[in-house]
């Protein structure tokens, strides 16, 4: 797909010429004036610098971030405003923009418009914005802007959180674990998408984790994909898997293939400890050009493969012992995509969740309303933390383990979908 910048005016894919560079010229310059100030700028200081920007348009903005469990947006809160209380997400006409990642307006008063904040097209939270009384909130031009302020507001969330702790205690109902904290480092952002695949995970319980991660890199049209499990609970467990991640990523940077992935995690884990720990896991490559996936499953749950919305068939090939247990065996299964197919990844703590009767989640149940969701049309991020609320609502207490979800996708018109 060429890229969508053409002839000196604003592209948005799949929408067509948006507003001339005259219309939204002085969004521009509040762009170019929130760069300046983003410099030096500590991250408490987020919401002003944002309102400074937007001043000579006569446009004010109060900056709200998911948080952690996806079930809120929560307000940054700015010196010397009030800070509103956190809004819903199943249950507000913000968490509807928040959730189709769409430009919503609301009608007041006062009138506003709610913009979906990504980075890239990783779900962040929204902006609010206040336009000067008497604009037309249904403007192409108007709208246009306000993305790409919500832009560079995303970039500088996910920037600036490593200079500061506002932006994290913000995101967060309540104290994160240890373990958690640990892990949550460690994670790459929970959505991606190029312009023909997307890739969306999603990992709870958020606040005291135990061994669940996942990983991804996309390069040269090639998706690699990793979904982990370390045996056990807690700090043990997730030292177990962070080792893996980093022997992992250390041996794909250096350009090992599936059976070198393998190898190298089996002798992390062997190097570091004597007591048979292990980390079960599925890594893949998708090539994006041919549609030829390559996998291992070390005793992990097999993927589930969606064609035309359908779940059609479990990928249970490849199979081997969990990462870290001897086994000399590396048997990488292939299979093709057909361009539409999506591919859903997810640990054992997803199928075999339980209610307080003693029944299991299980696959089923999962391949049922993840067919539902994507035939509602819904982004990936969306689809998967409906899922993930499904699996909590389900157990209707604490969690007995990890849950995780990843799923690729591999459409361009799915891909469009993560982008406001």
């Amino acid at each position: 797909m060429a890229h969508p910048v053409r002839a000196g005016r604003l592209w948005r894919a799949g929408a067509g010429y948006a507003t001339g560079m005259t219309a939204i010229e002085p969004w521009h310059r509040a762009l170019a004036d929130l760069l300046s100030l983003s410099h030096r700028l500590p991250p408490d200081q987020l919401p002003v610098a944002v309102n400074d920007a937007l001043r000579p348009l006569g446009a004010a903005v109060t900056v709200y971030l998911v948080d952690a469990e996806q079930r809120d947006l929560r307000p940054l809160p700015e010196r010397g405003r009030p800070t509103p209380d956190p809004l819903p997400i199943d249950s507000s006409l913000a968490g509807r923009a928040f959730t189709q990642v769409e430009v919503h307006a609301g009608q007041g008063p006062p009138p506003r418009l709610w913009v979906p904040v990504v980075d890239g097209t990783d779900r962040l939270g929204l902006l609010e914005v206040f336009p000067p009384a008497g604009t037309d909130l249904a403007d192409e031009g108007v709208r246009d802007g306000c993305r790409l302020v919500s832009g560079m507001v995303g970039h500088l969330v996910t920037s600036k959180g490593t200079h500061g702790d506002t932006l994290h205690r913000t995101r967060r109902s309540r104290p994160m674990g240890v373990s958690a904290e640990l892990l949550w480092q460690l994670l790459p952002p929970l959505t991606f998408a190029a312009w023909d695949t997307t890739v969306s995970a999603l990992l709870e319980p958020c606040y005291e984790v135990g061994g669940d991660a996942f990983d991804y890199a996309v390069d040269g049209g090639v998706v690699a994909l990793a979904i982990l499990d370390g045996v056990g609970h807690g700090l043990p467990a997730v030292l177990t898997t962070s080792v893996a991640l980093a022997a992992l990523r250390a041996a794909r940077r250096t350009g090992s293939d599936l059976p070198g992935l393998v190898r190298a995690v089996d002798a992390a884990i062997a190097a570091q400890w004597r007591d048979a720990r292990f980390v079960t896991a599925v890594l893949a490559e998708f090539d994006t050009d041919t549609g030829l996936l390559r996998y291992v499953n070390a005793g992990h749950p097999p993927p589930v493969l969606l064609r035309r919305g359908r779940a059609v068939q479990a990928l249970d090939g490849g199979r081997r012992l969990p990462l870290g247990l001897p086994d000399d065996r590396v048997d990488v299964a292939e299979t093709r995509l057909e361009p539409g197919d999506r591919l859903l990844l997810h640990t054992d703590g997803v199928t075999e969740a339980r209610d307080p009767a003693g029944e299991m989640f299980g696959l089923p149940r999962l391949a049922d309303l993840a067919e539902r969701h994507i035939g509602s049309g819904l982004p990936a991020p969306e689809i998967l933390r409906r899922l993930s609320h499904a699996v909590v609502g389900h157990q209707a207490g604490p969690h007995q383990d990890d849950a995780t979800l990843m799923l690729l996708e591999w459409s361009a018109a799915a891909a469009a979908r993560t982008q406001p």
